[in-house]
């Protein structure tokens, strides 16, 4: 990234946070996003059920989950299996995220048509009448390169650019890129770097591009493709070298060399098993919220410039801070946050906004 360009959007991190609410709601704090999934849906609102009914990865049966309470998560939403296009749902959502303090909802997006596509003008509505905004988090969709993801971001502005809920860094949209590693920095160049065939900065095309740090060169890979920041999605401290917060200081220090925004991800623990039985090794305890309690700190210790909770409802992985609460089925008995109440992680995570605020000066 240039380092005027950087210069112009660190200007833009120190503007004062959006806040919405009042004394006793949560501070809604720009700085904070929250990965969201739009993509679950139910055979009452869609037609059919998908997501909650997620197959067993890797499983060559392709057994899937039946409808109903079993569902293919660890724990259960207390809204219960839900459709993300159901526009009482999503307010409701919105409604979570702001109590929680999240300024910014970044919402997983497979490309035009996807549902996660169909469901996000829902969001985005909800999400103004609510103060929040929301960013985009460009997935790893089938044949993912520079052209592409140019067509996509392309997309994306045309379709999304002038709602009131887009969120604007430095007045430019906000797209995280989910397994940026998968493509070569060269080719990223071409979008990121200028002399790219496909240049999009300073054009209508312009916005702020964050990659995904996993492994220890990443830093150097990601600023010579041109990105403008780095984040580190995972919930599971340890999972990847980037997502282990020993190692956040050196990466705090290592961007500030190239330049790079820092956006450390936070997560409240990390249990996948009921889709991948065999991934024991990565469950990361809640330990009744002091797990979440010490990524916060971490996050805060690292001087992070953003801070991204990994998740609001990424329910498959057992990341999210959604309400849930107990509940069973005939071949399954789901955690919950007992002794904690169903909202406590939404309240945790309004403290640590509070918290960060202060800490920031914001």
């Amino acid at each position: 990234m240039s380092r005027a360009r950087n210069a112009g959007l660190a200007l833009a991190l120190l503007v004062p946070a959006v806040l919405a609410g009042c004394a006793d709601e949560a501070v809604v704090d720009d700085t904070v996003h929250a990965f969201y999934y739009g993509w679950y849906a139910t055979e009452a609102v869609d037609g059919a059920q998908t997501h909650w009914n997620h197959e067993v990865i890797g499983d060559t049966t392709g057994l899937a989950y039946p409808g109903g309470g079993d569902i293919g998560a660890d724990y259960y939403p207390a809204l219960g299996p839900y459709s993300s296009a159901d526009p009482a749902v999503v307010r409701i959502h919105v409604a979570q995220l702001k109590r929680a303090g999240v300024g910014v909802i970044v919402a997983s997006w497979w490309g035009p048509g996807t549902p996660t596509d169909r469901n996000l003008p829902l969001l985005l509505d909800a999400a103004a009448e609510a103060g929040l905004e929301v960013a985009f988090h460009l997935e790893p969709f089938p044949g993912r390169d520079a052209v592409t993801s140019h067509a996509a971001i392309a997309y994306l502005i045309a379709s999304y650019r002038a709602h009131p809920a887009c969120h604007l860094m430095g007045g430019l949209p906000v797209v995280y890129v989910y397994d940026s590693y998968l493509t070569p920095p060269a080719e990223w160049a071409r979008l990121m770097q200028p002399g790219g065939d496909l240049f999009i900065h300073d054009t209508l095309l312009d916005c702020v591009m964050i990659g995904l740090w996993v492994g220890p060169e990443d830093g150097a890979l990601l600023d010579e493709a041109g990105f403008d920041g780095f984040y580190t999605y995972f919930a599971a401290d340890g999972f990847t070298w980037g997502s282990s917060r020993a190692n956040w200081p050196t990466m705090s220090r290592l961007s500030l060399g190239y330049g790079l925004i820092r956006v450390f991800c936070v997560g409240p623990g990390y249990v996948d098993t009921r889709v991948r039985p065999w991934n024991t090794a990565t469950t990361r305890e809640r330990e009744d919220g002091a797990y979440f309690d010490r990524q916060f700190a971490a996050a805060i210790a690292a001087q992070t410039d953003l801070v991204a909770v990994t998740s609001f409802n990424e329910w498959h992985e057992g990341t999210q801070i959604e309400p849930a609460v107990p509940g069973a089925c005939d071949s399954f008995t789901y955690r919950d946050y007992r002794p904690r109440e169903p909202e406590w992680y939404l309240d945790r995570t309004r403290h640590w906004v509070r918290q960060w605020s202060r800490v920031s000066g914001r």
